[in-house]
């Protein structure tokens, strides 16, 4: 039944039984509501359970002759249908796979490149610019697959967009093996960072779908492990195994493994989106009974697919460009992971030329980065959630600023800077290898800290978009992460290590107030202006 809009408690109240609108009056599988109006813009404050809402409320106040008996939703605030209520074990099971399956697309962005040098020897390329592009060209896949993964996935449900995805990267994890030339390489790469973006664009919609808001950061937490120790972690093995049994092997590898996946995937992710989840509920109802009157309660539209999909592509770039909230925190955001990857991009080269490092121990030091991150998403995950829960308790109602608190938001984004500086000046001086490594833990841990708490920020601001404001802040990192390190070579070499890593520390600080910011302005800002999704 539809809430009073006025009433304060009832955020938390439908978080706890769905976030969605439910009737618990009724225990027929065709449950009735009231009609839904046109779809709301979603704005501050909008947490899963009042923008799904919003609709029914306005149309219940419009609808005087009672509820439409065509629509069909949750059978009750207890229907195990509804993600929401499913059991704790299915998922954090659920959150597992999705949790593997962002460790593994990321592996391919950086898993060969301590093989860069020997691809280059085959191929008889001596650029440094195709060196850094062949590792940033992945990344690039990344930047142009949520534009359309993400509205996908609001239209046909997330486990198919998943299968799909997991299909065409094995696929391509093969021809990139088989590559005889750069270009063919570079072009499969390309096509494997597009279809491996797939979990990172989607994977947090898929936790609003199904996890409460003060049990959501740990859940961010567990998923964010992948997409940010894969490019860590896979240098590690794949020095040694390029060293051992070349950099086809690499490839091999991911092929193999992702073709385990695909099929375990197949039988064991459920859907989570509600929409598609009642619409299919919908579906069987027409069937059944024959009425074809019925309809989901998200149901706004009977435009054809092409027209639905059109306003769902643009969705993604509506909030980039036209939600400031959304434009500021993603640049904040990548411009830090633009930072890591150019970190990355030197490692090769520093610690070779610098320290004597062969391939195999070139692989080793991406491991600082995944201490730093591993440390950040543990504390920050867990501190995200006890924020949230303390407010709650107080019997206060849940607002997406408490995950911008400055004493959580502002040491995190100082660490960049000192890891950067730390980084820069005792390469630059020869110090003792594991000091510059210690500066890359300081930076990866800071910027583990700003990247959860902007995630989770705007996925409470934009609950019911959640994968489509995902993908506007993949987008721009991604870019900025492939195209970043393309000027690494110029810049050190103009400004050296020391000042060259001081200029993105400069860089770096000057982003840090834009979270408190919004701290202090994101409620007035997102309701000024407001985005119609």
């Amino acid at each position: 039944m539809a809430a009073d809009p006025s009433s304060t408690g009832r955020a938390d109240l439908d978080l706890e039984k769905g976030g969605y609108e439910v009737n618990s009056d009724l225990e027929t599988a065709k449950t009735i509501v009231s009609e839904p109006g046109p779809e709301p813009a979603v704005g501050h404050g909008a947490t899963a359970g009042e923008s799904e809402g919003a609709g029914q409320e306005d149309s219940a106040n419009e609808n005087k002759d009672g509820p439409d008996p065509n629509i069909v939703t949750w059978d009750g605030p207890d229907d195990p249908l509804n993600p929401m209520n499913w059991t704790m074990r299915k998922k954090w099971s659920n959150i597992a796979v999705l949790s593997f399956l962002t460790l593994l697309t990321p592996l391919g962005s950086s898993m060969f490149a301590p093989g860069i040098p020997d691809i280059l020897a085959e191929f008889h390329d001596t650029s440094s610019v195709t060196a850094t592009f062949i590792l940033s060209v992945y990344i690039l896949g990344f930047a142009f697959g949520p534009l359309v993964m993400a509205p996908m996935s609001e239209m046909y449900g997330r486990s198919l967009l998943y299968n799909i995805g997991n299909v065409f990267f094995t696929i391509f994890s093969i021809c990139t093996a088989l590559s005889n030339s750069i270009g063919m390489m570079m072009a499969f790469r390309f096509l494997m960072g597009v279809f491996g973006s797939v979990p990172l664009t989607i994977g947090s919609g898929s936790i609003a779908d199904m996890m409460p808001v003060e049990m959501r950061g740990r859940a961010m937490a567990a998923w964010a492990l992948g997409p940010l120790l894969g490019p860590c972690i896979g240098p590690v093995a794949g020095g040694y195994m390029i060293q051992a049994i070349g950099w086809r092997w690499v490839y091999y590898l991911l092929t193999i493994v992702a073709g385990v996946i695909t099929v375990f995937t197949f039988f064991t992710l459920k859907e989570s989106y509600a929409p598609v989840i009642l619409e299919r509920k919908a579906a069987r109802l027409r069937k059944e009974t024959g009425n074809q009157q019925l309809r989901s309660q998200f149901a706004t539209s009977t435009g054809a697919a092409a027209e639905k999909f059109k306003a769902a592509i643009v969705r993604p770039l509506k909030l980039l460009f036209f939600a400031p909230i959304v434009t500021l925190m993603a640049l904040y955001v990548a411009i830090t992971y633009g930072i890591l990857y150019l970190l990355f991009s030197t490692f090769d080269l520093v610690y070779p030329r610098y320290y004597g490092f062969n391939e195999g121990q070139s692989g080793l030091v991406f491991i600082p980065s995944a201490i730093g991150m591993g440390l950040g998403i543990v504390i920050f995950g867990s501190m995200s959630d006890r924020l949230v829960k303390r407010h709650l308790q107080g019997g206060e109602r849940h607002r997406p600023e408490i995950r911008l608190t400055p004493w959580f938001t502002l040491p995190a984004g100082i660490t960049l800077p000192i890891g950067l500086f730390l980084y820069g000046w005792t390469i630059q001086y020869h110090v003792h290898w594991i000091v510059p490594m210690l500066g890359v833990v300081i930076f990866a841990f800071g910027l583990m800290g700003v990247m959860m708490c902007v995630q989770n920020y705007l996925l409470d601001v934009y609950p019911r978009a959640a994968a489509s404001v995902t993908a506007a802040l993949t987008v721009l990192r991604s870019l900025m992460g492939a195209l970043l390190p393309l000027c690494a070579i110029d810049m050190y070499s103009a400004l050296q290590m020391g000042w060259g890593n001081s200029l993105l520390g400069f860089l770096s600080l000057g982003l840090v107030p834009i979270p408190l910011f919004f701290y202090i302005f994101g409620a007035r800002l997102v309701k000024k202006f407001e985005v119609k999704l």
